[in-house]
């Protein structure tokens, strides 16, 4: 655990939180049960063809696992940062929350889905109407947007407690550049939704490419914050970086 926070803490931002609380104990739990709904079989395989089935699910669940791991992440830092739990923040958890149990089912059908188009056993019936693929890219960009709009208004709500968390300027800039983050990220998502919504129901899957703009955020969002976060940290005072006593 030592070995997480130190990870979490290698920006120079000094951990509230590092004691496990009741709302740390119930998000993990409901993470536990999230990535229960994307197992692969709940049974072991039978037959050779049970097993095959199993294997060409692997990737689906495999790409799953690893978005639901990025979320907890996500969450666990965050609440290693701030410790918070006051009301706002218990709210805001518990529609990020709500918003990751909504999005498994859809995550799995999607991801399953490409995996099924590059292997070329893509089924007939997956779709009845071209608007259903519509349909499947606003839910899926939806869901995608409200996990990371939760985020940034978690770390915007703890930016707006900063002077009771007694935030360095280091810690104040890191806060901002960890909200716009997750505000770019959650734009994607909305940008998706508006696309397959203006693309042709059938050419509407397309919109999917919209993702691809992560990588471009992330690369340009990094060079800004990082000389944002060099230039806070020369304002901040020596006694402000150390590691806070753990409680």
């Amino acid at each position: 655990m030592q070995a997480l926070h130190d990870h979490i803490a290698k920006d120079g931002f000094r951990l509230r939180g590092t004691a496990m609380s009741r709302v740390d104990g119930f998000s993990d739990v409901v993470f536990g049960f999230a990535l229960t709904l994307i197992v692969v079989s709940l049974e072991v395989p039978r037959t050779y063809d049970e097993l095959h089935k199993v294997l060409v699910d692997f990737i689906p669940f495999f790409l799953s696992f690893l978005f639901l791991i990025a979320v907890w992440w996500s969450h666990f830092s965050f609440f290693r940062r701030f410790g918070l739990h006051d009301t706002a923040t218990i709210v805001i958890n518990c529609a990020l929350l709500f918003t990751v149990l909504f999005f498994v089912y859809p995550l799995k059908f999607l991801v399953t889905l490409v995996a099924a188009q590059f292997t070329g056993h893509v089924g007939p019936d997956v779709f009845t109407s071209p608007n259903q693929v519509r349909e499947l890219m606003v839910v899926y960009g939806a869901g995608f947007a409200a996990t990371y709009f939760c985020f940034a208004a978690l770390y915007l709500n703890a930016w707006r407690q900063r002077t009771r968390l007694r935030l360095s300027p280091l810690e104040t800039t890191l806060t901002l550049t960890y909200f716009w983050g997750d505000f770019g990220l959650a734009c994607i998502g909305l940008l998706c939704c508006l696309v397959a919504g203006l693309l042709p129901a059938g050419k509407a899957g397309e919109a999917g490419l919209c993702f691809f703009l992560i990588g471009v955020w992330k690369t340009i969002h990094g060079t800004v914050s990082s000389k944002r976060a060099r230039h806070a940290e020369a304002r901040t005072a020596p006694e402000d970086r150390l590691p806070l006593a753990p409680h």
